[in-house]
């Protein structure tokens, strides 16, 4: 659709530059590279974006699916945030080698450790394809209209051109009202090269997650490996370091007030066109049901974790996974609340029902609103369910969510015959040993008590299974983690043994996968099927409210919702004020990292060597006017996946590594309020300082390309 082509291009440019949005890298030439510029910046677009010489976009892969990364050497030296990495460091450690605690660093390439299925992925390309995706889909129900739309992506991915190594990725855009091709290329030997201990690398840890001042030195360092051709390639010895088409320069310079940043990364997900009603229900019901169950499950955690260093070794990561939506959900709804988010929406949606009226398209798009609010009232139950379901059974409590993998296995018996269920039975054998390695029965008891109390007592009645209706949690727990074989994997392996009447009839005598399927026969036959049906009649609202939003709304800045495609975002270093009589400044110092130091502390410890560091101020050329920068922040709008996204200077030399938002701004993915949503930054000389005069990694140095930009010639 042309049309969008254009919005992108010729929204009239307000005088003060805005400074929200994630916007297609591909697209910034006039609107957003005018606002870039009165902002500071000193580069063009096609600096950012090329597709016939290197640039900027070269040097920003997409690592692992889940985070940013940046190459930074010509090496393929790649940078990105400790706590993107934790899997991969968690994974070679132990109590012999505890990475976690100490930290590790190649000092030559052949220390470096391979990680098996870890991938980084780079954009070559993006074209708009939304023509030929939407053909033939005129007419059609909403439902065959997804389907034709899924062939055609189908077969547009794989007849468009490409190398052999290349995959073409098609994204939706505007609720699909835009489609765009990603050629992309995926690399599959990416080694650890550096981490610093967790007293640097998670500072603060969940005390500190999404909270501003902020001391976290939140990178790790990898490196890719290709083959002799600087193909992608399977991990093998004979692979050479990739050489990459674009590196990052890395500003000696520091940050000021006002500077211009820009981050380039792959924001996962945002909302920001969802109306009044659906704000109001996240607000007042799905994140309060989501926080309370996962504040259950930290808590105990948290109690194991303190108490036991190999139970920490093995629920490091997930508890940090968990913990991290967590208080994210909590700031996301103080934020709503605190900008008013709903009446500003409703406000909206009132000029919005006016222009209609205006334009005469009262047909077209007079009953929106109205619609909306009708079916996310009627969605509730469901999607209040389905969190339940999902917070508790899929994501917290991991004997729950293997029984569920145990009820999948069933399911495709029934649906499938024999052959498929003895190859998913193979499959699940031979892949969960790594599942036990990190599973602890004593500990996911106590949480599995904690959750079915709140599954049984707070879940919506009507979808209950009878055989939780009065129980008694404690006394449930104690039955299924002393009888179910699911809390072992000899005992699963036993389960799974012998031919498949004899393995359905076992786990049907089990009393771990009797609870499950108690629960899951509910969610799969009553909740889910209704909630997808409902919700399916939303998406093709929210598709013509954006459609609408687009046609009316011309002189607007519009930007797509994030949908972990390669983004640009833009601002300044900026502080703000959270709350009244209280200002903060947009830089912290290694001296706020002393004064929160609590020594033993699993959160606020401090390394020794960096204490002597900060005592006799030895930050050799990182330092600034006697002091060590840590992190700063900025107005960049971002979210989850734009971890490790690299933030660049006006001239796009790196300054900073994006890893969090302020609490108090969390409700950007919603609701982006440009007077509190600041993004979090490690600054670049911080992390130059624990790679050189901390961890004396030299050779990691002299690989990077270090300048000065700000200074005169």
């Amino acid at each position: 659709m042309k049309f969008l082509r254009v919005l992108l291009l010729l929204f009239v440019v307000s005088v003060q530059a805005q400074q929200g949005g994630m916007w297609i890298p591909s697209l910034l030439k006039g609107m957003n590279e005018k606002e870039m510029k009165s902002l500071g910046m000193k580069m063009s677009a096609s600096d950012i974006y090329d597709v016939n010489k290197s640039s900027l976009k070269d040097a920003v892969p997409h690592f692992n699916g889940g985070c940013t990364s940046e190459v930074i050497s010509p090496k393929g030296l790649l940078l990105t945030n400790h706590h993107c990495g934790f899997d991969e460091i968690q994974s070679h450690s132990s109590l012999e080698n505890d990475y976690i605690t100490d930290g590790f660093w190649a000092m030559k390439m052949e220390d470096e450790l391979p990680n098996k299925d870890l991938v980084v992925t780079f954009i070559v390309k993006i074209e708009d394809v939304t023509t030929q995706v939407l053909e033939g889909t005129q007419g059609l129900s909403e439902a065959d209209k997804q389907k034709k739309i899924q062939q055609n992506i189908s077969s547009l991915s794989s007849s468009l051109p490409k190398e052999s190594w290349q995959e073409n990725k098609i994204r939706t855009f505007y609720d699909g009202n835009q489609y765009m091709l990603f050629l992309t290329e995926t690399y599959k030997d990416v080694r650890l090269v550096g981490a610093p201990p967790s007293s640097v690398g998670k500072f603060g840890s969940d005390t500190d997650n999404w909270v501003w001042p902020r001391h976290t030195g939140d990178f790790s360092l990898f490196r890719i490996y290709a083959d002799k051709n600087n193909r992608p390639a399977e991990y093998s010895k004979d692979n050479v370091p990739y050489t990459p088409k674009h590196f990052l320069p890395i500003s000696l310079d520091g940050v000021a007030e006002d500077d211009f940043t820009l981050v380039f990364g792959y924001p996962g997900r945002t909302s920001e066109y969802l109306p009044a009603v659906a704000i109001e229900q996240i607000v007042k019901e799905l994140n309060p049901a989501k926080v309370e169950i996962r504040d259950r499950a930290l808590k105990v955690a948290d109690g194991f974790m303190r108490k036991d260093k190999a139970i920490k070794i093995q629920y490091a990561s997930k508890y940090a996974s968990i913990a991290n939506y967590w208080k994210k959900w909590m700031g996301e709804t103080q934020g709503l609340i605190k900008s008013n988010a709903v009446a500003v929406k409703k406000q909206q949606e009132k000029a919005f029902q006016e222009k209609v009226v205006k334009s005469g398209k009262q047909a077209e798009y007079g009953n929106l609103l109205s619609d909306f609010e009708s079916n996310y009232n009627e969605i509730l139950p469901y999607a209040l369910s389905r969190d339940y379901f999902m917070e508790t059974v899929l994501r917290n409590t991991e004997m729950l969510s293997l029984a569920y993998k145990m009820y999948q296995l069933e399911q495709i018996y029934n649906l499938r015959g024999e052959q498929s269920f003895n190859d998913r039975r193979n499959n699940l054998v031979e892949g969960l040993g790594a599942f036990y390695k990190d599973f602890n029965a004593k500990v996911d008891e106590k949480v599995f008590e904690q959750l079915i109390d709140l599954y049984a007592t707070k879940s919506p009645k009507q979808f209950l299974p009878q055989s939780l209706n009065n129980i008694d949690a404690s006394k449930l727990a104690t039955e299924v983690y002393g009888q179910s074989r699911l809390t072992t994997y000899d005992g699963v392996k036993e389960l799974l043994k012998g031919d498949s009447k004899t393995v359905l009839e076992n786990l049907n005598n089990d009393k771990g996968f009797q609870v499950v399927k108690a629960m899951a026969d509910i969610f799969v036959k009553e909740v889910n099927p209704k909630y997808e049906e409902i919700n399916l009649k939303i998406t093709a609202l929210q598709r013509t409210y954006m459609k609408a939003q687009l046609e009316l709304n011309k002189d607007s800045r519009i930007f797509p919702d994030a949908n972990s495609t390669l983004r640009v975002t833009y601002g300044k270093v900026k502080g703000y004020e959270p709350k009244d009589a209280t200002l903060y400044t947009p830089v912290t110092y290694l001296d706020g990292v002393m004064e929160k130091y609590i020594p033993g502390d699993y959160e606020f410890d401090v390394p020794a060597k960096l204490i002597d560091l900060y005592k006799k101020k030895d930050y050799g050329q990182y330092g600034e006017k006697g002091k060590m920068p840590v992190c700063f922040i900025g107005t960049n709008h971002t979210t989850g996946g734009n971890s490790g996204s690299p933030a660049l200077d006006a001239k796009g030399n790196l300054i900073g590594l994006n890893f969090d938002r302020v609490w108090e701004g969390t409700m950007s993915d919603i609701y982006y309020d440009p007077a509190i949503c600041r993004n979090i930054m490690v600054d670049m000389r911080y992390v130059l300082f624990i790679i050189d005069k901390y961890a004396g990694a030299k050779n990691l140095i002299d690989e990077m390309k270090l300048v000065h930009p700000k200074k005169k010639k």
